[in-house]
């Protein structure tokens, strides 16, 4: 693996320390006897009860995870595992509960959010029920983990590119640069995933391969020369082993199409899904809907408005002013 420096705006010590950190890693990799690194795994994972050769976790740098498609992806168990396996971090990990991707960089207000402790790989993880942005401020608040700040934040693997204008839009992004807005430094890591084309190995490919960049990070910032005000957005191109190494760059103004789809107001796939898994919460509504409708009766006599549903997108008609349009899409990506 190789580094290509040439007309970047990034500071050389970051791009000389990532250098020797691959050439080092491979010559591990190859040889199989680094004595150090044996030792250091030993003392980390092994079981035999002797304290003096266990490092604390308490004296290890901390890192905290997070990622835009939830607390059980794929790719931020990946990540999770190649970190704790590696024994050289306190890893923490703050994560949606449920997948928000394109959450951009939204928060949640006039809401309370519920967050849980999960089992992840011995990690100490969180699942939070707010958006990637609500993730790392709650947890660099100092409100849920003891500690008041880690010394790197990683956001991530996400399964999907995060070139161009998409940066907008991701939640993997959003929660990476949250982190930068908080003062700490931050990566983004995402790989090109190609349905039908990637698997999960892939994604387990890509936390080994980023595991240097990480490495390079975090010396710089323990060092000192770490860039101020740095958030790194990695994009690994598909089946990372492959590749021929890193190259810093500018973020593109590269932008994906947009595609809004008519929809049937017949169909809502989301509300059957959500009601098939909360039937006590349907019966609920249904009580509420025959509750109000003596009501709502009484209230569509006095009213003169007709409501129109539509469900396509033909030449736009005219309406009477008295009418109320209702009509459904949906964002296909």
């Amino acid at each position: 693996m190789t580094t290509s420096v040439k007309n970047n705006f990034m500071p050389p010590a970051l791009i000389s320390n990532l250098q020797q950190v691959l050439i080092s890693r491979n010559d591990a990799v190859e040889e199989q006897s680094n004595s150090k690194s044996k030792e250091l795994n030993r003392n980390c994972c092994s079981n035999n009860g002797e304290e003096a050769n266990v490092e604390k976790d308490s004296e290890k740098p901390v890192i905290l995870l997070t990622n835009g498609e939830g607390i059980e992806s794929p790719g931020l168990t990946s990540l999770v595992e190649a970190l704790v396996r590696d024994c050289l971090f306190n890893v923490h990990v703050c994560a949606p509960q449920s997948d928000k991707s394109a959450s951009g960089h939204s928060v949640t207000v006039r809401e309370t959010l519920a967050v849980s402790s999960v089992e992840m790989n011995g990690a100490t993880a969180f699942e939070v029920s707010g958006t990637p942005a609500d993730c790392v401020s709650l947890a660099l608040s100092g409100a849920l983990f003891s500690w008041t700040k880690p010394v790197l934040v990683i956001s991530g693997i996400n399964m999907g590119s995060s070139c161009g204008h998409k940066m907008f839009y991701s939640g993997a992004f959003a929660g990476a640069r949250e982190a930068l807005i908080c003062g700490v430094p931050s990566l983004c890591l995402s790989l090109n995933w190609k349905k039908d084309v990637s698997s999960e190995s892939d994604l387990k490919d890509a936390a080994s391969v980023c595991l240097p960049l990480i490495y390079a990070a975090v010396k710089d910032i323990e060092s000192g020369i770490y860039p101020k005000g740095c958030l790194l957005s990695v994009d690994i191109p598909i089946t990372p082993l492959t590749n021929k190494g890193l190259k810093v760059t500018k973020q593109s103004m590269w932008r994906s199409s947009l595609s809004w789809q008519a929809a049937s107001a017949n169909r809502h796939p989301s509300a059957g899904h959500f009601m098939s898994n909360h039937q006590s919460l349907g019966i609920k509504l249904a009580q509420l809907s025959r509750d109000a409708s003596a009501a709502g009766a009484a209230r569509r006599l006095n009213s003169h408005r007709k409501n129109v549903e539509i469900e396509s997108i033909g030449v736009a008609g005219k309406f009477n002013t008295q009418q109320k349009v209702k009509k459904y899409f949906r964002l296909e990506v």
